[in-house]
């Protein structure tokens, strides 16, 4: 039986903002890559920015499903073998953790690739817009097991508690995917300009990179969990980490659902509202990975707790990490409201596409805190094995965007009553999900 887990015992909040710190760092340097991108995209004209808009939610699920979902699952159910003392089972863990991600990402290929055209027009795409969307797509997803796997072994070992090694791994591919992608977009010197293709292929080449460092660490025996290949798997290991992440995927496709019905909605004010609400979006991009950091810290700090069998204490996490996630989002959501030029201006100088972002950020922003609480208690949840209530405050969600929305184009709503809309379904998902969790028991998870 090994030692307890220091972190089963360490006082709640200041562990949370250590344990953090690197992924706020590594998290916002990922979102900042999607801004550089923007900028990119910004500057190779209208129908390119529109046509990012397209595919930017199908880009953003795949992060979710393999990072915060799928991966979720993954670091909850070593976080759980650490604490209840198995350590054995958490290194086999590690080995059918890759095999699911590798056989998602191939899935993920395959369906984009043979779908992606269709999926495109379905939510409002057409003429140079569609065919931007489509060259960043056939090569960004020709890649996507790279990103599945890099979220793999990051999981992994966020889940024995290691914030550091991840995070400092995720921020270089971060950095390289910036100057890769302005490069291969760009161009630069003798290498030409390859535009939405290149800005893709800068991001598949930064994670295979990455992907190869984690995988080559998880190899060498230097953390608490390594990498051993055998020949003998578990169908309950498997199941160990579908059961969480299998359902909390559920709510990353009901997030990406909700996003694709509202591109759809605002595609049909014309291209430069969809252009406006695709640099929102672009903020709420960076603003997720602030409460992803946070939430992912407290998936082992819940696991490890609920493995040791302090429910308690794993609930304390859930409601103090929450707290904190909704106040620092929050914070940013109000400023920009305030003052949406600043962030407008980094993408577009186009007066109607920013003033179509300027109306968002005035009635989304205030929304913000109430999104990141219910997101980070989700994450919480995931450390606990125990998604159901999100889940539904997530379903509701969706269904109040989806009739709400119906009823808005039916009426020949504006923009603004759209993003009312939006607003307003943030704020239904914090609060409910808070109240599942109020009212929710967490038993042991064996």
């Amino acid at each position: 039986m090994s030692e307890p887990n220091p972190l089963t015992q360490s006082p709640i909040l200041p562990t949370i903002l250590r344990l953090s710190a690197p992924n706020i760092f590594a998290m916002v340097a990922m979102a900042l890559v999607s801004v550089a991108e923007t900028t990119y995209v910004g500057a190779l004209g209208t129908a390119p920015l529109a046509g990012m808009a397209l595919v930017f939610p199908l880009i953003m699920l795949q992060q979710m499903l393999s990072s915060g979902s799928i991966g979720g699952g993954i670091s909850s159910a070593v976080s759980r073998a650490i604490g209840s003392g198995n350590e054995t089972k958490a290194n086999a863990l590690a080995l059918h953790a890759v095999l699911i991600s590798l056989m998602l990402g191939l899935v993920m290929s395959g369906l984009m690739l043979v779908w992606g055209r269709s999926l495109f027009e379905l939510i409002g795409g057409q003429s140079e817009a569609l065919e931007q969307a489509l060259l960043y797509a056939q090569i960004a997803f020709h890649g996507a097991s790279s990103i599945w796997l890099t979220n793999a072994f990051a999981s992994v070992i966020r889940g024995s508690g290691n914030m550091k090694t991840p995070s400092i791994t995720l921020l270089l591919v971060a950095l390289g995917q910036v100057v890769l992608g302005g490069v291969l977009g760009l161009g630069l010197g003798p290498v030409p300009a390859f535009g939405m293709a290149g800005i893709a292929l800068g991001q598949v080449l930064a994670f295979s990179l990455g992907g190869i460092y984690l995988y080559a660490y998880l190899r060498s025996g230097k953390g608490r969990v390594q990498l051993t290949f055998s020949r003998t798997f578990h169908r309950d290991y498997f199941a160990d980490i579908l059961k969480v992440g299998a359902l909390a995927s559920i709510s990353s496709l009901q997030t990406v659902l909700t996003i694709l019905i509202l591109t759809k909605m605002v595609a049909s004010l014309g291209q430069e509202a969809l252009a406006g609400y695709g640099i929102g979006t672009r903020l709420e991009f960076l603003l997720i990975p602030i409460t992803f950091a946070i939430g992912v810290a407290c998936v082992p700090l819940v696991g490890m707790a609920m493995g040791a069998g302090l429910v308690k204490r794993a609930r304390q996490v859930a409601w103090t990490g929450a707290c904190v996630s909704a106040c620092i989002v929050g914070v940013i959501g109000l400023l920009v409201a305030i003052f949406p030029d600043q962030w407008t201006r980094l993408f577009t100088s186009n007066a109607q596409v920013m003033a179509y972002a300027k109306n968002y950020f005035l009635w989304v922003g205030p929304a913000y805190a109430f999104f990141a609480f219910g997101l980070c208690l989700y994450f919480a949840s995931q450390g606990a094995g125990k998604l159901v209530g999100p889940v539904l405050a997530g379903t509701l969600r969706l269904a109040l965007v989806a009739v709400g929305g119906l009823y808005l184009l039916r009426q020949g709503a504006d923009a603004s009553d759209m993003f009312v809309l939006i607003s307003l379904a943030m704020l239904v998902y914090g609060v409910l999900t808070g109240i599942f969790m109020y009212c929710g028991r967490w038993d042991i998870v064996k």
